[in-house]
């Protein structure tokens, strides 16, 4: 068998997971999200770098402000989550460089001293801790709802800083009834893969 991950396992992760649009009111517990973190941290980044953040958006009073920002699609099934998670790409990651990457502690200064460069690097960076994010959810046995649907730089302004760019918003929660459509199409294999 070319892989070794129990099949059940595989089903939960990749072959019978959806995007979730609706969701159970059963409350996701800080200690899940905790759970979540502590296993998709060991996901591999250039030079460890680690931008990602997750603000997590749990009261009425933030949901009210997220709301605004949103496209009109994604404002009921997100006001309907049992948990919001805005994920940003911190842009000052560099300065913990020295303690995560400390066989070239000088990758801080060598490679990310202009902003520009670290913007790229963060995008790319916390985008794929992001897709480790989605994977911990359903890990968890909870569905992720990710969207890009919404403005960045309201919601920028609403619940970060200028050195934070956001790049996907996460509902959260047990699926509800008819949470997910059908499982879309993907191309074959060789159709994506080519051998030089």
């Amino acid at each position: 068998m070319p892989l070794v991950l129990d099949p059940a396992a595989q089903d939960l992760l990749f072959r019978e997971a959806r995007t979730a649009n609706a969701f159970t009111d059963e409350p996701v517990t800080d200690e899940q999200v905790q759970a979540i973190y502590d296993l998709v941290k060991y996901g591999p980044t250039a030079f460890n770098q680690t931008p990602l953040r997750v603000v997590l958006v749990r009261s009425a009073e933030a949901r009210e402000r997220l709301a605004p920002h949103l496209s009109e699609g994604n404002r009921a099934k997100t006001a309907a989550a049992p948990l919001v998670a805005i994920l940003a790409a911190d842009n000052e990651f560099h300065e913990e460089l020295p303690a995560l990457f400390p066989a070239f502690p000088q990758a801080k200064d060598a490679f990310f001293s202009e902003r520009p460069v670290r913007e790229r690097s963060a995008a790319l960076n916390a985008a794929l801790q992001a897709a480790y994010f989605i994977v911990g959810v359903r890990a968890a046995g909870l569905a992720a709802g990710p969207m890009t649907g919404f403005d960045p730089e309201g919601v920028r302004k609403e619940f970060l800083d200028d050195d934070h760019t956001p790049l996907m918003i996460v509902n959260i929660g047990k699926p509800g009834e008819n949470a997910s459509y059908p499982r879309s199409p993907r191309l074959a294999y060789d159709e994506v893969v080519t051998t030089v």
